[in-house]
């Protein structure tokens, strides 16, 4: 077991992590909170089952999954965890069983030790990293099933992905215990999918989904992002155009037939990109729908290969 305690002081600047505001002649001035707080990482659960347990009277727990190779993606979910005033336990897990394609899981990029730093700044209290040993002391033999999600888009696509997600998070949530778990918006699919194991198994959590963050020209955030080209970098905000493309046709009332015409004219146009798919669909199920819902409930998402990258985005509105 590496049990590694880092002392150090964090300087947060938002409530809770602040005190209430206090009024200073005319002016209201933040008064900031300084925090000597213990990081401590875990290779095995275990050990952070031990942990974990006597802290858990009197206090939330919130749950940041992750396969590692940290952007500011990562950093907006550990933000959001530490804004609800949960203890903040992330994982670092490149989970093989979800990966159908063993050249896809060899080009995954690793930076654990970049991780640490990332989640240590951010705020993290525990870093579970376990071994693919340590997670699966067999080879997983469970089958889930998602239904309409195994079909649909992601599904279509990556046979097999979805149930190997629905058991490394299954066996996360049974490890932790968390009071919320936060997941990012990017991967929509994979959000409706534990929304969905949470339902069925009856985990005793909150799912938190939180906005995509993107770069300054509008490419979201993705660890797969490392592996692209200097050439092919500059090309891929081409998928958040495609996706505003699109948004604006419907706005103005075309129809999503015609919406993800559009977006198949552009990848067209671009033989640096090959679509794989585009999709109209409700936000929650994901299931294609042939009008505009209401008010957040209507996703458009595609995948796309740039070069040898498969890089997935949507929006929702």
């Amino acid at each position: 077991m590496i049990y590694l305690k880092i002392y150090k002081i964090r300087q947060f600047f938002l409530t809770p992590q602040y005190n209430l505001p206090k009024k200073d002649g005319d002016h209201v001035s933040l008064q900031p909170i300084i925090k000597l707080t213990p990081v401590i990482r875990f290779d095995t659960t275990a050990a952070l089952r031990q942990h974990l347990a006597p802290l858990r009277s009197g206090q939330s727990i919130g749950l940041v999954p992750t396969m590692g190779a940290l952007h500011e993606g990562h950093r907006s979910l550990i933000e959001a965890a530490r804004r609800a005033g949960d203890l903040v336990v992330a994982s670092v897990f490149v989970n093989p069983a979800q990966f159908n394609n063993p050249d896809d899981l060899a080009r995954y990029p690793r930076s654990l030790d970049d991780d640490y730093q990332m989640l240590e700044a951010a705020g993290c209290d525990v870093v579970l990293a376990p071994s693919v040993t340590e997670v699966y002391p067999e080879p997983p033999t469970l089958r889930l099933n998602f239904g309409e999600l195994e079909t649909a888009m992601e599904g279509a696509f990556r046979p097999g992905h979805f149930n190997g997600v629905g058991i490394v998070v299954a066996k996360l949530l049974n490890i932790v215990q968390p009071h919320r778990a936060y997941f990012g918006q990017k991967d929509l699919q994979q959000v409706a999918v534990v929304r969905k194991l949470i339902s069925d198994f009856s985990f005793p959590v909150e799912l938190v989904r939180c906005s995509t963050v993107r770069e300054a020209d509008g490419l979201a955030m993705s660890s797969r992002n490392r592996n692209l080209t200097p050439e092919e970098r500059a090309l891929a905000p081409a998928l958040h155009e495609a996706l505003i493309l699109a948004q604006d046709l419907l706005a103005e009332g075309q129809s999503t037939a015609q919406a993800k015409a559009a977006v198949t004219g552009f990848f067209s146009s671009n033989p640096n990109f090959r679509l794989e798919y585009v999709e109209i669909a409700n936000a929650d199920t994901l299931q294609p729908v042939g009008e505009v819902l209401a008010p957040g409930q209507t996703a458009i998402c595609l995948a796309v290969y740039l070069g040898k990258v498969r890089l997935i985005d949507n929006v929702v509105f």
